[in-house]
Order: C-alpha cells, then structure tokens, then sequence
C-alpha cells in the first residue's frame, strides 16, 4: 500500500538518521553524466540494475520509478543544476518502514572525467534504519556497479 512521506528538503541530506554516501570516478565528463541523471530519467533502466522503469512526470519536475521487486516510488526533484548537483525526495512509496528519503547526486570535475557521488538519506522505524545500516556493503555494491555501467553507456558512441 503507497503511503506518503515526510516532505522534506535538501537539507535532510547532512541531517538524516541514515545517510550511506558513495563515490566513484568515471571516465566521462561532469556535463554528460549529469545528463543520463537529470535529462535521460528513462535511461536509469538500462545501467542502474535496482531500476526496472523510470519516467519523468509533472514536466520534469517529478519522476515515476520502479524496482526490481516491485517497489514504487513518487518523486520530486529538489534541485537540478547542471552538471553539479541532482537530488530528489520520495513524496509516496509502498516501500515498508520508511518515512523520508532523499537521494543527492553530486558531480565534480575528475582529471577528464567525473567523481560521483551519491548519498542516501533516509529516516524510519527503528527496524527499517536498522535494516539500511546493515544494507551498506550491498547498497555500495550496486551504486558500483550500476556507475560502472553508466560509464560504458556514456563511452558508447551515440
């Protein structure tokens, strides 16, 4: 059953009861992975495996997305300042236990390519923060991988 969240802003991304932040550099440059984040949302299927459908909704300004298990998410993006910054807040989800999430992308200049970095921010139940904690290794796992494929995506001639 979707249930709506805490709406909360930015600012929940240093404030959070869980925050996992993850970080890696690939090869392209800031302005094209900002891209496949912010421009490209149905484009998260093909190298983010967690992500079976994604759609922008409300003119940009929302996204649809769905899990490989099923869970939905209702968003919002907060902030979208190309190539440097991409977050956005789960506003309804049938995901269990959680009461507020947002999801920062940031970007920075790496030699050529491009340090990402994302950080989850969530808040819960006791069990569901428990759960999350101990979810970091595979969290970061799929955050690696799923990088990695959007770097040979992005290498990918057009």
């Amino acid at each position: 059953m979707a249930r709506r969240l805490r709406p909360e802003g930015l600012g929940f991304v240093g404030a959070a009861p869980v925050r996992l932040v993850f970080a890696q550099q690939v090869s392209a440059p800031p302005d094209r992975v900002f891209r496949a984040l912010a421009e490209d949302v149905p484009g998260w299927a093909a190298w983010f495996p967690a992500v079976t459908s994604a759609r922008p909704v409300d003119g940009g300004a929302g996204r649809e997305v769905r899990l490989r298990g099923g869970t939905r998410f209702r968003e919002t993006v907060l902030v979208a300042e190309a190539p440097e910054v991409y977050a956005y807040r789960v506003d309804v989800t049938d995901a269990p236990g959680v009461r507020a999430l947002v999801e920062e992308w940031r970007l920075a200049p790496a030699g050529a390519g491009t340090r990402v970095q994302w950080t989850f921010a969530a808040d819960g139940t006791a069990a569901f923060r428990g759960v999350m904690r101990l979810a970091r290794a595979g969290m970061g796992r799929t955050f690696r991988d799923a990088v990695t494929r959007l770097d040979r995506t992005l290498a990918t001639p057009s």
